[in-house]
């Protein structure tokens, strides 16, 4: 029986201008075998038996119990035996093999969604990894990653810190960039910004409506979902991070600006075969002017430690010595430290750089030290027993009187 490259070659010989007797001389076969390939048209195929499987009439329901409860193949011809199953246990492998290929092709099939000027924008953190301060510790460093879906235009800073308040920082620092922000933002499921199912995190929830975006997320286990800022994060990582050197915190933010403005945003885009600052200007973004600017204040309640210091965001503050032990109120205003106790401000000082540092005033410094040395020494322990009884004494000859009795 002719293979499918042998039947195309005749065809081809005889779509040439060949004769029967010259395509037979050619390619070896008799003259009858090219005529009844070139009379058939197309290469017969030999149609495959359909093979019964002793499992067919079970695999509606291996199907539920695998998809129900992803039971094993053991289990499942354990069910399946008393209903008359009677093949093995590999044909059950077998088929639950073919089951799993089908559900991971299912999850990571990805419809890709274009949205409109102005609609959407994604958002989210990079690691970039541990790294050491020069002064003996370790410092994390992340970056905060935010792209227009229409345009692509990419926005990035570099931090140390994920929580909230650096979260907020971060997107005003975006708008300001962008002049502006869309009408909704999609984020993943992190606690900042979600605290359960149909649950947001309350501050950042009157963050977004104070600036009138709405507040997405992806669905959970399904992070392709926002893969525009997912295909951004490693962007930066592989285009600007690899193989670089950088000098603190400021020389990566001022050279990651450089490269925004001269390489990610000057691309053309793999997606959509233009320049992100070429669609930039179709954006229809909420203005910056739209809304005031939005203070968010953090307030704990901290005990003053005997060296007149309290612990926020994993860093120390001084206050006066005479508040030690006593409760305070922090609050975190922007790039500001304020600590009060009874309503009224004691301390105030720029919030750390980042985690681990020890942020002092001179003067409660000095203030302590004056206390240190000026404390009066402890005084000195002393005791007195006073015996308010009489003791009856005994003369002595009595105890010789008793000892010669015989």
């Amino acid at each position: 029986m002719l293979k499918v490259e042998n039947w195309m070659e005749i065809k081809k010989l005889f779509n040439e201008g060949c004769k029967i007797r010259q395509i037979a001389r050619i390619t070896g076969y008799s003259r009858n075998t090219v005529r009844k390939a070139l009379r058939n048209g197309a290469l017969a195929v030999k149609a495959r038996k359909c093979r019964i499987s002793k499992l067919d009439a079970f695999k509606d329901h291996v199907s539920r119990r695998y998809y129900g409860c992803d039971l094993s193949a053991v289990r499942i011809q354990e069910e399946i035996r008393p209903m008359g199953y009677g093949g093995s246990v590999d044909t059950v492998r077998k088929f639950l093999r073919a089951l799993r290929k089908e559900r991971r092709n299912s999850q990571t099939l990805t419809v890709r969604f274009e949205t409109p000027p102005g609609k959407q924008s994604q958002a989210d953190w990079g690691h970039c990894g541990i790294f050491p301060d020069g002064a003996g510790g370790t410092v994390s460093v992340c970056f905060f990653t935010m792209v227009l879906s229409y345009s692509r235009m990419l926005f990035v800073k570099f931090c140390t810190s994920m929580e909230l308040g650096s979260l907020m920082e971060r997107h005003r620092e975006a708008f300001s960039y962008f002049g502006g922000w869309t009408s909704e933002i999609l984020y993943d499921n992190m606690s900042q910004v979600r605290k359960g199912p149909g649950r947001l995190n309350p501050l950042f929830a009157d963050f977004a409506l104070h600036h009138g975006f709405s507040v997405k997320t992806h669905r959970p286990y399904r992070p392709r979902t926002k893969g525009k800022v997912e295909r951004a994060v490693d962007y930066v990582k592989e285009s600007f991070l690899n193989g670089r050197e950088f000098n603190g915190l400021d020389d990566l933010n001022a050279r990651v600006l450089h490269w925004m403005e001269n390489t990610a945003n000057v691309r053309i885009h793999g997606t959509t075969g233009r320049r992100p600052c070429d669609l930039f200007s179709g954006e229809k973004l909420i203005p910056v002017s739209s809304a005031p600017p939005y203070v968010h204040v953090e307030r704990v309640v901290r005990k003053v430690g005997v060296d007149a210091r309290v612990l926020f965001g994993r860093s120390s503050y001084t206050v006066p010595p005479a508040e030690a032990g006593r409760a305070v109120v922090v609050e975190h205003l922007g790039q500001r430290i304020v600590i009060r106790s009874n309503g009224l401000v004691i301390a105030e000082h720029p919030a750390a750089a980042r985690p681990g540092m020890d942020v002092s005033s001179e003067e409660h410094i000095a203030d302590l030290w004056k206390l240190s040395l000026n404390q009066s020494p402890p005084p000195e322990r002393s005791w007195n027993v006073v015996f308010n009884e009489s003791v009856q004494t005994r003369p002595l000859d009595i105890y010789e009187r008793e000892a010669v009795q015989p």
